[in-house]
């Protein structure tokens, strides 16, 4: 598989898109609500993705829930996982069901669109982070793990791969490494008591994981995306992950803008990155064109990544469980 996802402009493809999808290094597209409309626009947009390119193409998608959804008409609101972190303090039993309820309606309703992969669960720690907040569970790393734990499971059980972020944790550092750096001062020892709990439990389960964009550099000078320690060192041998490792966006302020756009590409895929997003089309076409002539390196199998037969689910009770567990209107 090719190790870029690109970005596309509008609703439908534009003719120069064409040939990019085509593109030796495009593995996959990620969409976002620039692209998404309406269910019937959204599905014919994936469609017409798939038939330009001669090979498999990756369909991706941020619906987290909250402020991070990017399909509004003709999808469920999702709650933020937060409200299910607090439900999962009244009653730990209650919240493990409505984690797995979210789970299965969101993924149920990718799916039927034709996206192969939403990049979901976070499993960050609600620790003061501008940029995570409520789209993580909780505060607390065991909370994170268990309610992680069940939305995994459900997500497998929907045909839908799980890709776990944003290792080794955005949650516990102020800044948003989509318009600023963010630095994490903390030691290895701190981390791993705290924020890389839920990633040391979940890796195994996950089919994916994504990095962040932030720095820690009492482990390594590099962000974690481009660092050898934290993508080979810890997470694949101190932590035995063997899924796919995905980068953030390339195209966020974190990911280190003075770097040429296909050296940041390159930093990645020397760190130990499988697959490598380029969200903005401008950069996305920029990038191919100075690709262009070479020869795609071969990384990891994306196989993992792409929806699969599932058995049949009742997503009206999962819609139930979710809205009258958190006393929200089922039609919301």
């Amino acid at each position: 598989m090719s190790v870029l996802s690109i970005g596309v402009q509008g609703l439908q493809l534009a003719n120069e898109e064409l040939d990019l999808l085509r593109h030796p290094w495009v593995g996959g597209v990620t969409l976002f609500k620039r692209n998404i409309q309406t269910p019937k626009q959204t599905a014919a947009l994936i469609s017409a993705i798939r038939a330009a390119s001669p090979s498999a193409l990756l369909l991706s998608v941020d619906q987290e829930g909250g402020r991070v959804q990017r399909v509004i008409d003709g999808a469920s609101k999702l709650p933020a996982l937060g409200q299910i972190g607090a439900a999962y303090a009244r009653d730990p039993a209650h919240g493990i069901e409505l984690a797995r309820a979210h789970a299965t309606v969101m993924a149920s309703e990718m799916r039927a669109l034709g996206f192969d992969l939403s990049f979901a669960p976070v499993l960050d720690l609600d620790r003061g982070s501008r940029v995570i907040g409520d789209r993580a569970f909780s505060a607390d790393p065991n909370a994170v793990r268990e309610l992680g734990r069940a939305y995994i499971e459900a997500l497998n059980a929907c045909g839908m791969a799980a890709c776990i972020k944003h290792f080794p944790g955005h949650g516990s550092v102020l800044e948003d490494t989509h318009h600023e750096r963010a630095i994490d001062p903390r030691t290895f020892a701190e981390i791993e008591a705290s924020d890389l709990i839920p990633f040391a439990a979940l890796g195994p389960l996950a089919q994916a994981v994504m990095l962040a964009h932030v720095e820690y550099p009492s482990v390594d000078s590099q962000p974690a995306g481009y660092s050898r320690v934290w993508i080979g060192g810890i997470l694949r041998q101190r932590l035995g992950f063997a899924g796919v490792v995905i980068s953030d966006d390339i195209g966020m302020l974190g990911a280190g803008n003075a770097l040429r756009a296909v050296d940041r590409i390159g930093a990645h895929l020397q760190a130990g990155c499988d697959h490598v997003l380029v969200c903005d089309p401008a950069l996305s076409s920029a990038v191919l064109s100075e690709l262009n002539g070479t020869a795609p390196p071969t990384f990891a199998d994306l196989s993992t990544l792409f929806s699969s037969a599932a058995e049949p689910l009742d997503l009206l009770a999962a819609r139930t469980t979710l809205y009258s567990g958190l006393h929200l209107p089922l039609l919301s």
